[in-house]
């Protein structure tokens, strides 16, 4: 079975060239929605649930379908898992030739390179940071360091909760819990592998 799936972005915009274009590629059911990718699809997740096995996802275009590389290839993940195919009309990805699932492999490694290449910067800049002293990640301290080894010492000596400690120096339970146990001790285990 063919099931067809049609998107623009805003309400003034009109889906008649991709309506027709499915239609002409035979789909048997064509969802068709008029939204943001970056919203809530139900026209689309309606579409991913009635595939079965066996069967493709038609789309005028992939950025029709996804919204970056990376949710493509979950939506490609998604698919697969069904045993579900994609054909997009206008590129050459047809994940039922070897050709389409090899450019789709592709793709994949290219969004795998892609996030090491930010990771590894991401890291570098970091790092850099640190050599300077700056200080790197979330927000500034609610509380002192008096404040914080106070809290430190009546979690030791007294045992209090999470909960009872946040409510005594208003702060939340998690917040709590990072200023006696120390926040960003594993990104600052990975970075110091660098310095």
């Amino acid at each position: 079975m063919k099931i067809g799936y049609a998107r623009v972005s805003t309400l003034d915009q009109n889906t008649a060239m991709q309506l027709a274009a499915l239609r002409s590629a035979e789909c048997d059911v064509i969802f068709e929605e008029k939204r943001s990718a970056v919203k809530a699809r139900p026209e689309f997740d309606r579409a991913l649930q009635a595939l079965s096995s066996g069967d493709v996802l038609v789309v005028y275009k992939l950025d029709r379908l996804a919204r970056s590389l990376s949710h493509l290839l979950s939506v490609l993940e998604h698919l697969k898992a069904k045993g579900a195919g994609l054909r997009s009309l206008t590129e050459p990805i047809d994940t039922s030739s070897p050709a389409g699932l090899f450019t789709v492999q592709v793709l994949g490694a290219a969004a795998q390179f892609e996030r090491a290449l930010i990771r590894e910067r991401s890291i570098a800049g970091q790092v850099e940071a640190i050599r300077r002293g700056i200080r790197i990640g979330g927000r500034d301290k609610l509380l002192d360091g008096r404040a914080i080894a106070a809290m430190k010492k009546a979690h030791d000596r007294h045992g209090l909760s999470w909960a009872e400690l946040g409510r005594r120096w208003g702060v939340s339970n998690t917040t709590a819990r990072r200023y006696v146990l120390g926040d960003n001790r594993e990104r600052m285990q990975v970075l110091r592998q660098y310095l």
